[in-house]
Parts: C-alpha cells; structure tokens; sequence
C-alpha cells in the first residue's frame, strides 16, 4: 500500500487528500478537539468565567463521585442492562445471518432481509411509542395475557419486566442492521470452501459449523471487542423514552444521570469527571481483552 501512495504523482496524491479531507476534519473538529474540555472534570467549573477562569479542584469530583450512593447504584444498573444486552443482543444478529444465508429463495431472503433492518431507521421516539401502546395495561400484549387466562401486566411501568422491555426493544430495532455486517463477511468466503465440502459429503450444518464461522471468526471478535469496550455506554435516547418514576431505580443509568445532572442541573464538572471514567475503564477493557483475544485466538482489533 505504501509503495502504490509513493507511486502517485503529486496531482493524484492532492486529490486523494481532498478526498480524505472532510473525514479528517471532522475527527479533529467533533473528537479530538473536544477532548480537551475534559479539563473541566478538575474545575468547579462555571459557564459564566469559563475554562480559564475556573478554580482547579483537583480529584475533588472525583472522589464524590465514588462516595455518592446513588452513583454506585446507577453503575449498577448500567453495568447488569450492558450485560444482558451483551448477552442476548450480540448473539441474535450472527444466528440471522447464518440462518438467513441458508435461503435459497433469493426473493424471500431480499425480502426479510429488508424487513428485518428497517426498524433502524425508525427513531426510537416512533418505535417507543409503538411498544409503550403495545404493552400498556389495555394494549395488544396484555390482550394476549388475558385471553391465556392471566392478569394484565405494567410492562413498561413494572420494575420486574423493565430491563427486558429495553433489551428486547433494542434487538428488534438493531438486529437486522448488525446483521448486515455479517452477511457481508459471508459473502467474501471463497466459494471453493463449499465446493469441496460438499465433494466430501459434508451437509449444511457441517458446512456452517467448519466452514462459515471460522471464516467469519475475525469478524466476530472484533465486533464482541468494540461491544465490550462500550459496555457502559447505553442508548440514551431508548432508556429516556422508557423511563420513568416508577422504575427510576433500576432504569436510571450513567447517560441518563449525565443527561438530568449534567444538562438540567448544570454540575458540568462533576458529570464530566463521570464521562471521563467511563472512557478509561472502556479503554482498559478494550486494550485488555484485545491483548486477551490476540493470545488465546491469534485474533484482535490491532
């Protein structure tokens, strides 16, 4: 790859930085620059005399935040609805594709395959308000509930079924989105693998268990590693479509904290100082479990 950049004339190279440019300012501009307001995390910082101005404080909002008991709780939440989202949300999508990759009907798989990724271009105010209606005490679940003989249920409302509600909301939104990268790394497997495969007597299910999923094993880990390094990063949008008083206390979670501290109470230091161990302890697990994967599967992110 070098040898064919130095190989370009200097016009084809400018055009290739032109071309690049756009992606490299918005990194700097949206990310990188950005960063630097993480100074703010050791400020009592206020709007009103700004970053220079602001008093140092040290490891002050550091240390309330390990001493606040309702922080302790909201890690909780978010650490135990991460996992469950792990746990149930990064399977589904691989199990579609390899389910998905066994049509044969070229129409019906276009079909479901189109049905089953249109849900992630829904917002999730559309889709929460389609589930919030769906799951009421006089909606269509509880209709069901009913006509089996049992009792309404307060999905939405009842702390017993509120981490199910997010996570199965989340899969039916995503999972066919996800599910696209993995057909994509299907699609480049060498055919021949097959071919001989088949020469050999093996069946469908012996093709798919030796054949596509090693294949497709980098793939995989390098997605299971990015989900883990964002493992206290949920989607703030969802949780604040469906939270509420009722289930505060197992549904508030770190962005939603940010989000009502931060924004609507103005302690922008102290919420910084939250974002801030957020991205180290999602930088420890993921150069962690990098090194991990390189040395048990010989495969990692870099």
């Amino acid at each position: 790859m070098r040898n064919r950049l130095r190989s370009l004339s200097g016009k084809d190279s400018l055009m290739l930085w032109l071309i690049a440019l756009p992606g490299v300012l918005y990194f700097l501009v949206f990310k990188y620059v950005p960063l630097l307001g993480n100074v703010i995390a050791f400020q009592d910082y206020s709007i009103f005399i700004g970053i220079w101005d602001s008093p140092w404080a040290g490891w002050k909002h550091f240390v309330f935040m390990f001493e606040y008991e309702e922080f302790m709780n909201i890690l909780r939440n978010t650490l135990v609805l991460s996992f469950y989202t792990l746990f149930f949300g990064f399977p589904a999508p691989l199990l579609l594709a390899l389910l998905l990759n066994e049509l044969r009907q070229m129409l019906f798989k276009r079909t479901v395959q189109t049905l089953l990724y249109l849900p992630h271009f829904l917002s999730w105010i559309i889709v929460g308000g389609i589930f919030i209606n769906l799951l009421a005490v006089d909606g269509l679940a509880n209709r069901a509930v009913e006509a089996l003989g049992g009792q309404p249920v307060e999905f939405v409302s009842d702390s017993r079924f509120f981490r199910s509600v997010v996570v199965l909301t989340s899969m039916w939104k995503e999972v066919g989105w996800g599910m696209i990268i993995y057909l994509a790394a299907i699609a480049g497997i060498n055919p021949n693998l097959y071919e001989a495969a088949v020469m050999d007597g093996a069946g469908r299910w012996r093709q798919m268990v030796s054949i596509t999923i090693p294949s497709i094993a980098p793939a995989i880990v390098t997605l299971l590693l990015l989900r883990i390094g964002n493992m206290l990063d949920t989607n703030v949008e969802q949780i604040l479509v469906f939270l509420n008083p009722l289930v505060r206390d197992i549904g508030e979670v770190i962005d939603t904290y940010v989000y009502r501290v931060g924004l609507l109470n103005a302690q922008y230091s102290f919420t910084t100082a939250i974002g801030l161990f957020k991205s180290v302890i999602g930088l420890v697990l993921i150069v962690g479990l990098n090194h991990l994967s390189k040395r048990t599967t010989g495969q990692g992110l870099y």
